[in-house]
């Protein structure tokens, strides 16, 4: 349960200049000034922004606001700019939500013992009210809450985050929302219906319990616009190799379903987006790609393989 409301004050370098009696000249400054920040019960805390019109200074001022609020156990947050361009106030709140929603993020599922944020509600004053903000912070959290998904997959390990498993999380991200999105999730005989050696290939060095699946959604409403996305890894090893951290390495696939979580809630007319992420376990035993084979893809081009990793192929 949170333990009271957070008053947060954003200050830029302009704002936090002082008169000859070493007063702020801005007033809201002024005013709280009397307090001499203390950090005691009924005080407000100042983040200042390195600079007024940079987005990451906006977003690193919401992460901070992130921070402060759990800190301090609070249930509501209140955060005001001494000063804002008008023009830009509508793109300064959603940077600072966003910040506020992914500084507040942290993966607990693989901790004993965590502690949930207690912060409920953040309010942001003097950037107006009405719809067209509403409709700036409900996309700001959109997008922010698809990053997150993003990182709540790359932070599993493989032995979590199979192939099935992921492909189990693009048909959800699918089903929830169905009035957009189509699925269509190939298993490892479909994939070899279809001749897809390459990929195939891949995956020949995996465990059985552990089969690939090639998924393919598609977002229309309705349709205009194509965008294929891609994502891979290989092995590596020996000394520097940072093995233990190759799950990083399926970034890429986190980003596109993240993304795909992102636009299912947007919704955005006139686009037509494909999602495309090939997964499988690309391991070492006897039954994988080796030096000098030739392998076919889909399209019935032939590929030698002339290095001993996945990536570097040569197409004859």
């Amino acid at each position: 349960m949170g333990l009271g409301f957070l008053t947060l004050v954003g200050v830029t370098e302009k704002d936090s200049t002082r008169d000859a009696t070493s007063k702020f000249e801005n007033p809201i400054l002024n005013k709280l000034d009397a307090h001499d920040f203390a950090g005691k019960p009924g005080q407000s805390t100042v983040l200042r922004l390195p600079s007024a019109s940079s987005p990451a200074a906006f977003q690193d001022l919401g992460e901070a606001v992130a921070t402060v609020a759990k800190a301090s156990q609070s249930s509501s947050v209140a955060v005001a700019l001494s000063s804002h361009d008008n023009e830009s106030k509508l793109s300064s709140a959603s940077v600072i939500v966003s910040g506020v929603v992914l500084g507040l993020f942290e993966d607990c599922r693989y901790k004993s013992e965590s502690k949930k944020p207690s912060l409920s509600s953040v309010d942001i004053i003097g950037f107006g009210t009405g719809p067209e903000l509403e409709n700036k912070l409900k996309y700001a959290e959109d997008v922010s809450y698809g990053v997150i998904f993003g990182r709540e997959l790359i932070n599993p390990p493989a032995n979590v985050l199979t192939p099935a498993v992921l492909a189990d999380e693009a048909a959800k991200v699918a089903s929830t929302y169905s009035d957009v999105f189509s699925a269509n999730i190939l298993n490892e005989e479909q994939c070899r219906e279809l001749k897809m050696g390459s990929y195939l290939a891949v995956a020949a060095a995996s465990a059985k319990a552990n089969p690939p699946f090639f998924i393919h959604l598609v977002y229309r409403l309705p349709s205009a616009l194509l965008e294929p996305n891609f994502g891979g890894y290989n092995i590596k090893v020996g000394p520097g190799s940072s093995i233990k951290l190759m799950k990083f390495d399926m970034g890429g696939s986190a980003a596109i379903l993240g993304t795909a979580k992102a636009i299912g809630e947007i919704k955005r007319p006139g686009v037509e987006v494909h999602f495309i992420v090939a997964v499988c376990e690309n391991m070492i035993s006897g039954t994988g790609m080796r030096h000098g084979d030739v392998i076919t893809a889909s399209n019935e081009k032939t590929i030698e393989l002339n290095k001993t990793t996945t990536q570097m192929l040569k197409v004859v």
